[in-house]
């Protein structure tokens, strides 16, 4: 019995491969590998304007505010100021900064000597468009997250044979100097609009 039974596993194998010249038929079609197969689209950080510039008070014809580069009064600011020891004493276009960063100050990120650029806790002077790489020092666990695509969210494609992925950057959910998300409520489950409650939710039970 066992014998009959491999052998009629072995005829409906032959049945269905045909051999490797099967494999060679060129009418046979595969599921699509991409239009890029071997080569893959770049991945992109997005670079928020806010490490570049801060908001301006006056709006553009569009109705959004003019940005005005960080540059615009730090490079002819003589002399150049020295950072402030709290956001409370900090003046000027900053003025009234909310800064609930743990126990940070305003030089444990911003370089000194170049306020257009940070500062690692190594000492080694880094581009505000880099401000990532000064979040991962302390936010391990974040940024391991953040690199494998758990955390932080993206646009574009996942496969990237089929197409680019853009990343987002830290600062486009998170102040820097206010990085704590406020508590809020969750929003109600869809409505059943034939019985006039949330889904799962028992007829009748209040949700106001």
């Amino acid at each position: 019995m066992r014998r009959a039974l491999i052998f009629v596993m072995f005829a409906l194998a032959s049945l269905g491969c045909d051999g490797p010249a099967r494999y060679a038929d060129p009418t046979r079609t595969f599921a699509d590998a991409g239009a890029r197969d071997g080569e893959t689209f770049p991945v992109t950080l997005h670079v928020p304007r806010s490490t570049t510039a801060i908001e301006g008070t006056v709006l553009d014809p569009h109705g959004e505010p003019v940005e005005v580069r960080c540059v615009t009064c730090h490079a002819v600011l003589q002399p150049p100021p020295a950072l402030p020891v709290s956001a409370q004493s900090i003046g000027g276009p900053h003025a009234g900064l909310r800064f609930e960063h743990g126990d940070n100050a305003c030089a444990s990120c911003h370089n000194p000597a170049h306020f257009d650029r940070l500062r690692l806790a190594t000492g080694e002077s880094i581009a505000m468009t880099d401000a990532f790489r000064l979040c991962g020092q302390c936010h391990g666990p974040q940024r391991r997250d953040w690199e494998h695509g758990a955390h932080g969210g993206m646009n574009g494609h996942w496969d990237l044979h089929r197409g680019p992925r853009v990343r987002n950057h830290c600062i486009d959910c998170h102040d820097p100097h206010a990085p704590r998300f406020p508590r809020f409520m969750p929003m109600p489950p869809p409505r059943d609009v034939a019985h006039g409650a949330p889904h799962g939710a028992p007829h009748g039970a209040s949700h106001e």
